[in-house]
């Protein structure tokens, strides 16, 4: 069994950001189930990720990891019942 989660992630200053939360990104994809990216404006970027982990702490270590990169905010969601 493992957990679901859901990452949603505002960049600002996108083009600034990018390649090093793509590297983060990259570093969790035997994880990550699906990705979806919304160019929201020149200056800001909406991207949300669903992802699974044997526990939690996976999940929260990928959202600690984004959110560690200047210009992201995170928020994430994790269910309740395991997938």
């Amino acid at each position: 069994m493992s957990k679901l989660g859901v990452v949603s992630a505002i960049l600002e200053h996108p083009k600034e950001v990018q390649d090093e939360f793509n590297d983060v990104v990259a570093s969790f994809r035997g994880s990550i189930k699906g990705r979806m990216g919304i160019p929201f404006a020149d200056e800001l970027s909406v991207i949300s990720i669903a992802l699974t982990g044997e526990t939690e702490e996976v999940i929260n270590e990928f959202s600690e990891q984004l959110e560690s990169i200047d210009g992201v905010s995170v928020k994430t969601s994790i269910a309740k019942i395991d997938v």
